[in-house]
């Protein structure tokens, strides 16, 4: 069985890690190298940063901070937020990325997908999905959440993965910092049509919704934010308890503990 992951996310803005809630209402919440030390010291299995005001300032990424990031971690790490073209990721993958993830982009261009999967391979590409509920529809957005596509999330995720897609980051906007849980509904949706590993994001408060995530869905990673930035729980804290749960994880990103 392989070992579920537990992942940090970090939005950057202005060079600076934020969090909001349901994507509104930016805070800073502290320096991303710092931040990304500590949870690598915590026993994160890697990392996700995403520029989320990039695409729609239309400007670059901040490759000397993926640069930063990368001379600082010894953990795998993705970043996403203004990837336009295959030139974007092979720069951010010069950098010192282990991953890209792409979003609006993409759904302006679905073959950006399978450009960039098949220069680098589909291992290097994630797909990053942001969910939202419209008159009981869940609907793809772009633009950091505030632009409709009036896109079937379902039937975006199936041309992704068409398109050669490695992996799918999958957000519920609706659950984003509210720590009221998964949207167990969406993903065990997602997981039907999917044939890649799906991550699940938005929506973790307490050690409880990580075990029900991974019970409930066959998620292979768990994407979270708010509970580790406030500290209100540790990175081995909750994988502590899914392993008291009998589920698989790394206590350390290095060996494999059940």
């Amino acid at each position: 069985m392989v070992a579920k992951r537990i992942i940090p996310c970090l939005d950057i803005k202005n060079g600076r890690t934020v969090k909001g809630i349901k994507f509104e209402g930016i805070i800073d919440v502290g320096c991303p190298i710092e931040l990304a030390q500590r949870y690598e010291k915590e026993g994160a299995d890697e990392l996700v940063f995403l520029d989320i005001s990039a695409h729609s300032e239309c400007r670059p990424l901040l490759y000397p901070l993926v640069s930063r990031l990368a001379e600082s971690l010894s953990i795998p790490f993705v970043v996403g937020g203004g990837i336009r073209t295959i030139d974007d990721a092979q720069q951010i993958l010069d950098a010192g990325a282990d991953k890209v993830a792409v979003n609006s982009a993409a759904l302006l261009n679905s073959r950006l997908i399978s450009s960039i999967a098949g220069r680098f391979g589909a291992q290097s590409l994630c797909l990053s999905v942001d969910s939202r509920k419209v008159e009981g529809k869940d609907l793809v957005f772009r633009n950091g959440g505030g632009e409709a596509t009036g896109q079937s999330t379902l039937e975006w995720l199936k041309i992704g993965c068409s398109e050669g897609a490695g992996e799918i980051l999958l957000t519920c906007i609706d659950s984003d910092g509210t720590k009221a849980g998964y949207n167990i509904a969406l993903l065990q949706a997602a997981q039907e049509i999917i044939t890649v590993p799906l991550i699940a994001s938005g929506g973790a408060g307490k050690k409880e919704d990580f075990t029900r995530l991974f019970r409930e869905t066959r998620a292979q990673g768990a994407l979270a934010a708010g509970i580790f930035h406030s500290e209100k729980y540790s990175i081995e804290e909750v994988k502590r308890d899914l392993a008291e749960q009998d589920i698989e994880v790394r206590m350390d990103w290095r060996t494999c503990y059940v």
